[in-house]
């Protein structure tokens, strides 16, 4: 009989409870699947740890196993003298045997990676889409229809690409680049595993007028120069319709003016923030009688923009 470390398979000690073992053959088996696995002799190795896992998660198979006492790997060896006599259910001979065949009589039936394979549960993958909506949808909240391929496994075991159909509702006030879970909506478990989870990971399509930032917005209110200085009330958008905007006297451009929570909802409570950023427009082409009272204004008034200059070009001038 040729003798397998099924603790070395694992990669486990050899006092390592259920959890540790569960949780080493999962890793493994997903490593060395053969569908998805890139690995030399992935198949054999996949064959190896789902026999070391279904021995050593079996408290009867794990005891008699360690029974047999600890041999290299590959070793030819026959079991301790008692054994057959411990255990005169399983009949066996210990010529041309395998350590598989030796403990398929234990409780369990006679397994096979590929053939028994329903007896060992995996949890289902987990998946994630890119789900692109628009801002109107992230204020309102919307439903999105999925057409998904995901890795399931078959009723074989074998992890294969299955077309889904999953609806899935978005809820108002998500952001950009926020994850969503759906728990159980992603591949199928096997063999009485639990589903994966659906994870959606939205990306917000850009606007034409406003700047996401969280849960804030922005957009550039063009002003032109006398609504800036004498201020002014203007209708602006916002994504829940539009409002009156009152402009201050003597606003500048690049000022922020706020309006409370007309932002995007929040989760649990509450809005974002909607700033206004100014900016100065000046009319590209202008009439004759625009450019009198430009002319005049110019002429008449005694503001200077470039006031703080002056002092800088005084020293300038006295060092040369």
């Amino acid at each position: 009989m040729k003798y397998k470390d099924y603790y070395g398979i694992l990669g486990i000690e050899k006092n390592a409870g259920v959890p540790e073992i569960k949780k080493a053959y999962r890793k493994l088996a997903h490593k060395y699947h053969p569908d998805v696995s890139k690995e030399p002799n992935a198949e054999e190795k996949f064959k190896e740890v789902a026999e070391a896992y279904e021995t050593l998660k079996n408290p009867e198979k794990r005891a008699a196993y360690d029974q047999l006492g600890s041999y290299q790997p590959g070793q030819d060896f026959r079991p301790p003298p008692d054994w057959q006599k411990q255990y005169s259910d399983t009949h066996f001979s210990a010529d041309d045997i395998d350590l598989s065949d030796l403990f398929a009589g234990l409780r369990g039936g006679r397994f096979h990676a590929r053939q028994d394979h329903g007896k060992i549960s995996m949890p289902g993958e987990d998946y994630e889409v890119a789900v692109h909506i628009t801002l109107e949808e992230a204020y309102r909240g919307t439903e999105v229809e999925l057409d998904l391929s995901m890795p399931e496994f078959d009723d074989t075991g074998v992890l294969r690409r299955v077309p889904h159909v999953v609806k899935a509702r978005i809820p108002k006030g998500v952001t950009d680049g926020q994850r969503l879970r759906i728990p159980g909506k992603g591949g199928k478990g096997f063999n009485g595993g639990r589903n994966g989870d659906l994870y959606l990971n939205i990306v917000l399509h850009p606007h034409s007028l406003f700047r996401v930032s969280g849960h804030d917005l922005y957009f550039d209110l063009p002003l032109a120069p006398w609504e800036a200085v004498l201020g002014t009330s203007v209708d602006v958008p916002t994504p829940g319709g539009p409002v009156r905007l009152k402009v201050p006297p003597g606003t500048h451009a690049g000022q922020k003016l706020r309006l409370g929570k007309r932002g995007l909802p929040k989760p649990r409570a509450g809005e974002g923030d909607l700033f206004a950023i100014v900016q100065i427009a000046v009319p590209g082409v202008v009439s004759e009688r625009d450019r009198a009272l430009y002319q005049q204004l110019a002429e008449g008034s005694t503001f200077n923009p470039r006031g703080h200059f002056e002092q800088e070009l005084k020293n300038e001038s006295r060092t040369h």
